[in-house]
């Protein structure tokens, strides 16, 4: 084994779906990428949007096939939680794929109304609407009931939140009530903030909301911070939810249906091996054998999947600027980016995202470590899901390397701050846009240029 395409072979099951090397040169989802660096330069921020759909695609067909093997009697409905990427082009791209919306906040509203009046959404369009409301959130939404969006949604963090809708609604309208899970055994607190506690939720049904001449309980929601996972955590809150959907539906007829909060995983190693079909088989099945013991209707089911939805449409390429030897062990290649500010989650949670070269793939390769532009002793890189280091090819005399974190699509730029100030005022990079044709070209665009020096002046009120 000597080039680094050996390692990569050897090491996983390569080539992948995504993933294929020609002529030493990375194709992510058959786009060349050199091609894409040598038009646009880096640092550089990639959204591959037919992804979008293909991963949309997959959710509800695996759940359509759970639904016919049980002959199960509710339905599945997908819906996207905007909070996981806001961008107007993959919110679209989602919604070409008949799915409905998540809120989180109340500026997650105005982006909901402009949609409706592209006329990317209608006012049938479910829109749950999570989040703790605040004023002008719960505005918002008594606004949207009013004029006719009968599948607004608000789900209640806490009891006190009907209590503006009871006063601004003028219509009849259904709410959810998200139930406040208990976290893993190894989280820093037991139970959730968020939501309201199992021993309240029936006691505020009967006496608030069926006392309501405007409001119905239509929904049951719960979140799992880990997401679907297949560990006895997750089937353990599982069962204690559904559990509480069949206790309250013997005595709410309205009640119909539940959504399961919390996604799937992307990959983020070329040895993921999650298996969606089997997850999604036993979720239907689990909650169908529950209701039948029960003696209750089966739900319908939502889920709001996000990082499963745009997570593995997204791609970060930097080049490799420097070398530093720091003793006799430790070699840095220097990126034209940083990882605190473009990529945060590496940062703030140890994220580890599929990491590749781009080019010089028949080079020899070499451990190293990667560093990043800012002065933070922590904006590094130095290992991978699969193992505790990170593996790239050497740079010969002349040639410049190129590498690419993969899967990078969700939280990255609303918790970098797109657009704003960042660590060491490092700008935000140029954001690509790529497509397919009608015939299956491949389409590119640039969505935005690198931050300038004058865009951080004016914001931190030097030019005005």
């Amino acid at each position: 084994m000597r080039s680094y395409s050996d390692l990569i072979h050897q090491t996983f099951y390569f080539p992948t779906e995504e993933f294929r090397v020609e002529n030493g040169e990375l194709f992510f989802n058959e786009v060349p990428l050199m091609e894409i660096i040598q038009q646009y330069g880096t640092p550089m921020k990639i959204t591959y949007l037919p992804k979008i759909s293909r991963n949309i695609q997959q959710a509800k067909s695996l759940f359509a096939k759970a639904i016919q093997k049980h002959n199960y009697q509710g339905q599945y409905t997908y819906c996207y939680c905007t909070k996981s990427s806001h961008f107007s082009f993959v919110v679209e791209e989602a919604l070409k794929n008949n799915i409905h919306l998540e809120t989180s906040s109340s500026f997650d509203m105005p982006i909901i109304k402009r949609l409706y009046e592209r006329g990317k959404i209608d006012k049938d369009t479910i829109i749950v609407c999570n989040g703790y409301k605040r004023e002008r959130y719960s505005q918002y939404i008594s606004e949207f009931l009013n004029e006719g969006f009968r599948n607004c949604i608000p789900v209640l963090d806490n009891m006190m939140e009907i209590n503006y809708l009871e006063k601004h609604v003028n219509v009849p309208y259904k709410v959810g009530i998200r139930v406040a899970a208990d976290e893993e055994p190894n989280f820093d607190f037991y139970t959730s903030r968020l939501g309201v506690r199992y021993n309240d939720v029936i006691p505020f049904y009967k006496e608030v909301i069926s006392n309501s001449s405007k409001a119905s309980l239509k929904m049951l929601h719960y979140f799992i911070n880990t997401g679907i996972k297949d560990t006895v955590y997750y089937w353990s809150e599982l069962s204690k939810f559904v559990q509480m959907y069949c206790d309250l539906k013997k005595i709410c007829p309205e009640l119909d249906t539940i959504d399961i909060g919390g996604g799937f995983p992307i990959k983020t190693s070329l040895h993921f091996d999650y298996n969606y079909e089997y997850m999604i088989d036993q979720i239907v099945f689990n909650i169908q054998e529950m209701c039948r013991e029960n003696g209750v209707p089966e739900p319908h089911i939502i889920t709001e999947f996000g990082s499963y939805t745009v997570g593995e449409s997204g791609a970060t390429i930097y080049s490799v600027i420097g070398q530093k030897l720091q003793n006799d062990k430790e070699l840095w290649y220097m990126i034209d980016g940083s990882f605190i500010t473009q990529l945060p989650d590496v940062w703030g949670l140890n994220q580890k995202f599929l990491m590749l070269a781009v080019n010089q793939w028949n080079n020899r390769f070499q451990k190293v470590n990667l560093g990043g532009l800012t002065c933070d002793s922590q904006d590094f890189y130095n290992s991978e899901a699969h193992t505790s280091e990170v593996y790239l090819p050497k740079i010969e005399d002349g040639q410049t390397l190129y590498m690419g974190m993969f899967h990078t699509g969700a939280y990255q730029e609303s918790l970098g701050g797109f657009g704003g100030i960042q660590h060491c005022l490092i700008p935000a990079p140029q954001h690509i846009i790529i497509n397919r044709d009608e015939a299956g070209n491949i389409t590119h665009e640039l969505f935005s240029t690198e931050q300038d020096s004058e865009s951080m002046m004016q914001i931190l009120g030097y030019t005005r």
